[in-house]
């Protein structure tokens, strides 16, 4: 799956497959730092303290789900939160991701810095 549908709710085959990619700690922390603000990879391996092809693979799996979208700039690859995740945040007025067939909440700390960042 490339891209999270417009829908206001994900079929089960989407939930499933967003919810598999989230199940993983590293994910999680990937997602919650890109909430603040897009990130290159270079960027995401000095944050989470691992090596490249071990953050590089999570991001791919963030990508086939949906959740985060990536893009060349120059040698590095930068990485950024969806625009459909960026508006199932929104409907919830920051406070939640919805994703129609469930939500994702993150802890209060995370949740402050992206208001500060928007």
């Amino acid at each position: 799956m490339k891209t999270l549908s417009n829908t206001t709710m994900l079929t089960q085959r989407q939930c499933a497959t967003v919810l598999k990619a989230l199940g993983d700690e590293t994910r999680l922390r990937i997602l919650e730092s890109l909430l603040t603000g897009e990130k290159c990879v270079t960027d995401l391996v000095q944050e989470l303290k691992c090596s490249q092809p071990h953050a590089s693979h999570h991001l791919r799996i963030l990508r086939d789900s949906g959740l985060v979208e990536g893009h060349r700039d120059g040698k590095q690859v930068c990485y950024r939160v969806s625009p459909a995740i960026q508006r199932a945040l929104a409907n919830r007025q920051g406070q939640a991701l919805d994703f129609g067939c469930c939500e994702l909440r993150f802890p209060e700390t995370v949740l402050l810095s992206i208001r500060h960042a928007g």
